[in-house]
C-alpha cells in the first residue's frame, strides 16, 4: 500500500467496508494476523498513525516491533535495499512514515517477501484517506452523491483524499487552496483521470468567493504538515482567510446536516476555531478512531487475508 491510486477503486471500497465492519465489532476476527510479525518504522513524529497501526496490529493478534528514526542501520550507511532484504527475513509487513519522497518506500518494497505500507510520505497519506472515507460513510451511510469541501494547503493528506474521492463513484471533492499552495498539476491530473473513470469529480481553485454551498463535509488540515516551515515568511497572510470558523460553516453547510473533519493534530485558532473543532458538527475525533480501524483493514489486506465484512 504505497499509493491509493495503485490500489484501485475496488480495493478502496473493500477496505472502507472492512474498516466499518471492524468498528461495529472490534472483537470479531481478532486472530487474523496471529501468525504475522509487523514492523512499525517511523522516521517522523506521530501520535495517531503510529499508535493506530501498533494497537491495530496487536488487536489482530500480530507480533509488533517498533523502530524509531535512529534504530536501523540505515543511519550508519547501510543501503535501503540491503535493509529491506534483511527485514524481509523477519517481518511480514513493514509500516513506514517518512518525510521523504516515495522512492524510499519503493526501495523497501522492491523485495517480494515483505509487504510495505505507506503511513505517510511527503507526497501522500493513503491510510488517512481510507480513514476519511470510513468516517464519512459511517456518518451518512453512503458515499455516492456526497460533496466534500477541502480548505487549506494542498498537502499529502489532500493528495490521498483526491485519489480516494476520485475513485469513488458519485463523490465530489472541491479543493480551495491559497494560490501557490495547491495540489501539484500532476496530482490533479491523476485524480481527474481516476474521477472520469469512476464517475466522480475532483476540482481545485483558489478564489474564496467561489466557495460552494450546501456541501456535506468540510475538511481542513494543519497548515504546516509535520511542522515543516515554509519558505515565504509571510505565508500566514495567505492562509488566514481559509480558516474554518463558525461563520464559514454556516455559509457552506446544508440544512440537512454538514460534518466537519480534520486529520489532526489541529492548531487551534489557526486553520480551525475551537468552536468548530469542539462543536456538534465535528467528527474529527471519531475520524481519529477510524485511523485504527482502517489501519487494521490495510494490515489484513497486505497480509493477503480476506475476512468477512469486505463486500
Amino acid at each position: 500500500m504505497l499509493s491509493l491510486a495503485e490500489a484501485g477503486p475496488d480495493n478502496v471500497a473493500r477496505l472502507v467496508a472492512r474498516a466499518l465492519a471492524i468498528s461495529r465489532d472490534e472483537r470479531a476476527n481478532l486472530g487474523t494476523l496471529s501468525d504475522k510479525t509487523v514492523g512499525v518504522y517511523f522516521r517522523r513524529s506521530s501520535t495517531r498513525t503510529r499508535t493506530a497501526f501498533a494497537v491495530g496490529a496487536m488487536r489482530l493478534g500480530a507480533n509488533v516491533i517498533q523502530y524509531g528514526p535512529n534504530d536501523l542501520q540505515i543511519v550508519t550507511g547501510e543501503t535501503i535495499e540491503d535493509t529491506a532484504r534483511v527485514l524481509s527475513n523477519y517481518l511480514d509487513i513493514l509500516v513506514i512514515r517518512t518525510n521523504e519522497t516515495p522512492a524510499e518506500m519503493r526501495s523497501l518494497a522492491a523485495q517480494n517477501q515483505m509487504a510495505v505500507i505507506n503511513a505517510m510520505s511527503a507526497s501522500e497519506h493513503p491510510t488517512q484517506a481510507l480513514a476519511d472515507l470510513t468516517t464519512i460513510k459511517e456518518a451518512f451511510g453512503r458515499l455516492d452523491g456526497l460533496h466534500l469541501l477541502y480548505l487549506g494547503e494542498g498537502n499529502n493528506t489532500a493528495s490521498a483524499l483526491a485519489f480516494a474521492v476520485g475513485m469513488t463513484e458519485g463523490m465530489r471533492l472541491t479543493l480551495v487552496t491559497p494560490a501557490g499552495y495547491g495540489l501539484p498539476d500532476d496530482v490533479m491530473a491523476q485524480a481527474g483521470e481516476l474521477a472520469r473513470a469512476a464517475g466522480a469529480e475532483v476540482a481545485q481553485f483558489h478564489d474564496l468567493e467561489r466557495l460552494p454551498t450546501g456541501v456535506d463535509v468540510v475538511y481542513t488540515t494543519r497548515w504546516q504538515t509535520m511542522g515543516e516551515p515554509k519558505a515565504d515568511p509571510n505565508w500566514r497572510e495567505k492562509f488566514d482567510p481559509y480558516a474554518v470558523t463558525a461563520a464559514l460553516m454556516a455559509r457552506v453547510s446544508k440544512p440537512s446536516g454538514t460534518i466537519f473533519m480534520h486529520d489532526l493534530p489541529a492548531v487551534r485558532g489557526a486553520e480551525v476555531s475551537d468552536e468548530v473543532l469542539d462543536g456538534p458538527q465535528s467528527v474529527a475525533f471519531r475520524q481519529s478512531k477510524h485511523k485504527m480501524t482502517s489501519a487494521m483493514a490495510v494490515l489484513e489486506w497486505c497480509a493477503g487475508i480476506d475476512p468477512p465484512g469486505t463486500a
